[in-house]
């Protein structure tokens, strides 16, 4: 067994890897052709990497709150499909028909198994690459967890900011004729908020955003002299879209002056403290844009809440193009 767990240091430890992993001895126990994967340290010190298992876990937690559910570590917490169940019978809304406890290994992959097949259901249409299996989870693959997790915050709209373009170094490690032999991949777990939502579509703003960033100042300087034309008529001044306009009020009234009506004050948070009070503004002021006539904006509320500058500039942009001749 210790000759079989330095053979694994070895092959880990190989020239021309980046960095030594932590080789656990059952990582190095595999039987002939298995394979093994474990994240790089450097990876798992990257402070992008380390946003994204916080939000992701921060997430759950708020989700499972009634439920008295506290996950700490995704790979500990998640692999037998307990916490996993209960995610995405509070998302989808539904009840999985399996056993509630289960401490066998036969029942806990079980379990995972009709987890992951309701998963499928939900993602497989809409054209979602499946990067993780009941043996991956089960064997509290890490990659394979964040994968999932993506993939389901995604689908779900979670009101979240995901890390974009987050990426780590996979050591895979398999077994071939007695010898253990080591390779370097890396695995991408998220792209840009747009192209994970789906929405793959470039528009004038990604543009600037890429390749005009000197531009980008004369049209925050002319939609912020646009709204303040409007908003100047109730004693409110706009210097900062950026911050600004994240708890939807200013939205809100914004479109009430635009359309000349009063927004009563029941419909909407005139001071929101939560979240999901800014979200609920600013979802509000969309329907209020549908209603006048625009088309559905392109960014979500939680990415404007998130002080998301790209998506709010597209908002105003919108309303721009519509009532800048509105006196």
């Amino acid at each position: 067994v210790s000759n079989l767990q330095e053979e694994g240091r070895h092959a880990i430890n190989a020239p021309m890897s980046p960095a030594s992993a932590d080789v656990h001895p059952e990582d190095t126990l595999l039987e002939e052709n298995e394979e093994r994967m474990m994240i790089d340290p450097t990876s798992k010190d990257d402070p992008k990497f380390k946003e994204l298992v916080k939000v992701l876990i921060n997430w759950i937690n708020d989700v499972l709150v009634e439920e008295r559910i506290i996950v700490k570590q995704l790979e500990e917490d998640l692999y037998d499909g307990q916490v996993l169940q209960k995610l995405l019978e509070k998302l989808a809304g539904c009840k999985l028909n399996v056993a509630e406890v289960t401490q066998s290994e036969i029942g806990q992959k079980q379990k995972l198994q009709t987890v992951l097949e309701a998963v499928h259901g939900l993602l497989r249409p809409h054209g979602w690459a499946l990067q993780w299996t009941v043996d991956s989870i089960h064997g509290k693959n890490l990659v394979a967890i964040l994968h999932l997790l993506v993939a389901l915050a995604v689908h779900f709209r979670a009101p979240i900011r995901l890390p974009e373009h987050v990426s780590v170094q996979v050591v895979v490690v398999r077994k071939r004729e007695g010898l253990l032999h080591s390779s370097h991949v890396t695995e991408e777990l998220t792209t840009t908020t747009e192209r994970m939502m789906g929405r793959f579509e470039r528009d004038a703003f990604d543009t600037l955003f890429d390749h005009a960033p000197d531009k980008l100042s004369v049209v925050k300087k002319s939609l912020i002299t646009f709204v303040n034309k409007h908003l100047n008529k109730l004693n409110l001044e706009v210097t900062e879209l950026e911050t600004q306009f994240a708890d939807g009020v200013y939205l809100v009234l914004l479109m009430g002056l635009l359309e000349d009506y009063f927004v009563p004050l029941h419909n909407f948070y005139l001071t929101p403290e939560s979240f999901d009070q800014k979200v609920h503004n600013v979802a509000f002021a969309f329907e209020l844009m549908l209603d006048g006539g625009l088309k559905t904006p392109k960014a979500r509320p939680e990415d404007v809440v998130n002080l998301d500058l790209k998506s709010t500039l597209r908002v105003l942009y919108n309303l721009f193009t519509k009532y800048k001749d509105l006196e």
